[in-house]
């Protein structure tokens, strides 16, 4: 399993990593809205629509990025998308995770069907834009759910105790999530001290907001990060599986590796716009 893992990261990273620092924006996006169709196949798998459901979903969600972008003529930041996707991570997802509605079923299936378009589509829109920051930025923004999610799991590992959502994700503790945002933290600083990579995320928000404000802004992206994460494995508890689908090996499906990235990245372009 372990060199299943490793060989499907270094593929990945083959494949990403020359695209995100050598090709064009419109490359990027492409291989972006890629990866986006097929994590709207398997959020509907997760919502358990049956037969040609999900490969239906999946174009249509196709079909609404395409739209989003005037039909292929340009690509703009759309604010309006990001704040409706902030709203939908603010306000749905904590309640969810509290109140624990059974996600597959009847008006919260249909619910989520929908806002799954504009979450998909509002995650696309906010790489691309991260993206024409340039390579720094998008990396920084990126790091920050990577950090978050490196930094959980070492500090879960050596000091967890107390369980964060034992009924959602029994691995997942209080102290490893502290970790985890100390880990993006320190990483912040120290790039914002020594001034590397600029424009990153973090001179961007320093820039805009000052250090507390800065600081309070990465906060709370860690906290969704949590919530993200949380968020994919409620709908996987509830479907009965343990990988959003088996489209990478090694690591489950792509819903897997992007669940955190879906509140992140709309709530941090806001926070800089």
């Amino acid at each position: 399993m372990l060199k299943t893992r490793v060989i499907t990261a270094l593929v990945l990273l083959a494949v990403f990593l020359p695209v995100t620092f050598f090709a064009p924006v419109g490359a990027f996006g492409a291989l972006i809205a890629f990866v986006v169709v097929f994590a709207a196949w398997e959020w509907a798998r997760l919502l358990k629509l049956g037969g040609a459901g999900p490969v239906v979903y999946a174009l249509i969600a196709a079909v609404a990025l395409v739209a989003s972008t005037k039909l292929g003529t340009g690509v703009d930041e759309p604010r309006p998308l990001f704040q409706a996707a902030s709203v939908f991570w603010v306000l749905v997802g904590p309640f969810v995770l509290l109140r624990k509605p059974m996600l597959a079923q009847g008006a919260w299936r249909g619910f989520l069907l929908v806002a799954g378009l504009l979450v998909f589509v509002a995650c696309w829109h906010a790489l691309v834009a991260a993206r024409m920051a340039g390579v720094p930025f998008v990396l920084s923004l990126l790091l920050v759910v990577w950090l978050a999610d490196i930094g959980a799991y070492f500090s879960g590992k050596a000091f967890g105790r107390h369980k964060l959502a034992p009924a959602i994700s029994p691995g997942k503790t209080w102290e490893g999530a502290l970790g985890g945002w100390v880990a993006v933290l320190a990483v912040a600083i120290a790039a914002v001290a020594v001034h590397a990579f600029e424009p990153t995320l973090y001179s961007a928000l320093l820039e805009r907001h000052g250090a507390l404000r800065a600081l309070i802004a990465l906060t709370v992206l860690v906290i969704f990060s949590v919530v993200g994460d949380l968020f994919e494995s409620m709908l996987k508890r509830q479907a009965g599986v343990k990988d959003s689908s088996g489209l990478l090996p090694g690591h489950g499906g792509v819903l897997d590796r992007i669940d955190a990235l879906l509140p992140v990245l709309p709530l941090a372009m806001l926070l800089l716009g």
